[in-house]
């Protein structure tokens, strides 16, 4: 064997095993699971032919896999998607590592909110609120917070569960209309649950459980996330989403977890789901609300999304290390009160 035939099969055979080694390689996933179909058409097969890769999933609620990452000790998974309340608590418990930007090109195309909202961790890709919807075909316009406590809301009023994303804003701003911060001082929050206690027929935990309350009658307006909005209004047309001045931004993150196996992978991966072509796409398909600013859809796409620069930049946010700090013990007084 000549040399130069040598040199080819040494290549030949290094080649052989990068392939294999490319095409062996498994991105581990955690997320919700919901809209499986288009996620698998829009983003699973389209990443796997771009990298030559597997996709595994790991699926559950929030606090079940935020749990098992902890349990493994930040291990297991390779990305990790979570409403921005369970990615800070994450973060504070060490199961996450820091991104690193230059390997996430599609950054510098979102809105600021969504770019880094954790210091540093990992980005939103895509956005929400919670606010308040209502029937206005049985209710008067509902124009702040306040009117929550309106006496014409007697028995006909839906909150979130405490333990839910929406719960815990409930209790903050009972504070405000108590005129106090409620992280410092929970007393008068409280005191105006209890005089909110008459409005509420029930707490639901689910959207679809808030979608039965509404489609039966049961009740006329909640406080709510608005990513329900769509089958709301399926389900009830005259439903109406209050036109408060300041909403809270609800973000949802996509972290990679300290234990990875597959960081640059996990990197590549969440460049390609913040690709604006991708994000207008996923908009237009009823999937997530875009992050992406370079999106634009017609009023018809955009009604059940937070959408838009001048609706993003009015967000009201959250300081979730003070929330969950104080989550505790709101959920036990939370209970005194309607019962756990």
């Amino acid at each position: 064997m000549n040399i130069f035939r040598t040199a080819i099969l040494a290549a030949a055979s290094t080649l052989a095993l990068s392939v294999a080694s490319a095409e062996a390689k498994t991105l581990t996933i955690s997320w919700w699971g919901f809209n499986g179909e288009k996620l698998d058409q829009f983003i699973v097969k389209p990443f796997q032919e771009k990298c030559g890769c597997e996709l595994v999933f790991e699926t559950g609620n929030n606090a079940d896999r935020l749990n098992k990452i902890k349990q493994r000790g930040g291990a297991g998974v390779d990305v990790a998607y979570f409403t921005d309340s369970y990615s800070q608590i994450g973060i504070e418990e060490g199961l996450f590592q820091k991104v690193d930007p230059a390997k996430i090109p599609n950054l510098a195309g979102l809105y600021d909110l969504a770019k880094d909202p954790q210091g540093g961790y990992g980005p939103a890709y895509t956005i929400g609120r919670v606010g308040i919807m209502y029937d206005e075909a049985k209710v008067k316009p509902i124009t702040s917070w306040a009117d929550l406590w309106r006496e014409d809301l007697k028995a006909s009023l839906s909150l979130p569960g405490i333990t839910t994303t929406a719960g815990p804003m409930v209790v903050l701003l009972a504070g405000d209309k108590a005129g106090t911060d409620a992280f410092t001082n929970a007393d008068p929050a409280f005191a105006e649950i209890e005089k909110i206690k008459p409005n509420v027929v029930k707490n639901y935990n689910t959207g679809s459980e808030l979608v039965n309350l509404f489609s039966t009658g049961e009740v006329t307006a909640s406080l709510a996330q608005d990513f329900v909005l769509g089958q709301l209004k399926k389900a009830v047309p005259t439903i109406k989403w209050a036109d408060l001045p300041d909403a809270i931004a609800t973000l949802n993150t996509v972290n990679i977890p300290k234990g990875a196996a597959e960081p640059e992978l996990a990197h590549e991966f969440i460049n390609f789901i913040l690709d604006p072509k991708l994000q207008q796409t996923l908009a237009e398909n009823g999937v997530d609300a875009p992050v992406a600013t370079a999106v634009t859809l017609t009023p018809e796409q955009a009604v059940q999304w937070t959408y838009g620069a001048d609706m993003i930049k009015n967000l009201k946010r959250i300081d979730y290390s003070k929330l969950n700090a104080a989550k505790g013990g709101w959920i036990e007084r939370w209970n005194e009160i309607f019962g756990g």
